[in-house]
């Protein structure tokens, strides 16, 4: 397996987190298995690495029960059709991508858009499934317009996504820091929670929120006009963290001509 599979027990749910390589953006997958039956959080980028993801699931024993995407970056929704069940997502983020084109995966294959649409409505509310609650969360604003973001109150689990990075450099191409702090202070907030689930990265306490606030300031401090320059600061500062790449996909929004539908 050319990712990595971290496996927390939480009693009635054991969460099956998976980080894509380095090269891959260490973009995480997150599989939650109830009593009877598996909740998928993220489809990857590449397929390849998706198709490591299912492989993975199958043999749990358990049959998927639902993935959910939780906004609209290629890199979390490319791998869905290899999940082979519904998916769904905030009424935002479906029509934020549906607004996206044909797409290709590394290797040149083409990812139709019809294949990856969600296609049922995630409420923001509770829902219990097979027997434990998941609150669904709207967050506006920060690395995406919208994103989901998934508590498990009763496990002590935060599945943040792309809230939170844990040890790897962030995608700023949406342009607002500002937004993205705030969203962090909100989250940091709820102290019932142990367990973080970022979007890039391995699982992490409630301490990543201390290292994300002190990136975030960072980054607003060393951005300036130059990407480039920008690069050579912040890896500077951060030279243990992973996947640089991400600078340079961010810094082709936030200089070039690209809308920031990517990371």
């Amino acid at each position: 397996m050319n990712g990595t599979v971290t496996v927390i027990d939480k009693g009635a749910v054991r969460i099956h987190s998976y980080m894509a390589p380095d090269d891959s953006l260490n973009v995480t997958t997150h599989l939650i298995e109830t009593p009877a039956r598996i909740v998928a959080v993220d489809a990857q980028y590449a397929l390849a690495c998706a198709d490591e993801v299912v492989a993975y699931a199958q043999g749990l024993g358990k049959p998927l029960d639902r993935l959910i995407i939780t906004h609209a970056h290629p890199d979390h929704f490319h791998g869905a059709a290899r999940f082979g069940t519904l998916v769904h997502a905030l009424a935002a983020v479906r029509d934020q991508i549906a607004a996206q084109g044909d797409a290709q995966d590394p290797t040149g294959a083409v990812i139709p858009l019809a294949d990856v649409t969600p296609t049922v409505e995630i409420t923001p509310g509770t829902e219990v499934i097979d027997g434990i609650p998941f609150v669904w969360e709207a967050h506006q604003g920060g690395e995406a317009a919208d994103e989901l973001v998934i508590k498990l109150p009763e496990q002590g689990v935060l599945v943040a996504q792309d809230l939170v990075y844990h040890a790897t450099h962030l995608f700023l191409g949406n342009n607002d820091i500002a937004g993205w702090t705030k969203a962090v202070a909100a989250l940091a907030a709820d102290t019932g929670y142990d367990t973080v689930l970022a979007g890039h990265g391995l699982p992490a306490g409630p301490e990543v929120f201390d290292q994300l606030r002190h990136y975030l300031a960072d980054a607003d401090e060393l951005l300036g006009d130059d990407g480039e320059a920008y690069k050579q600061a912040i890896t500077a500062r951060y030279p243990a963290f992973g996947a640089p790449f991400l600078i340079d996909i961010g810094n082709q929004y936030l200089f070039g001509t690209q809308n920031a539908e990517s990371a």
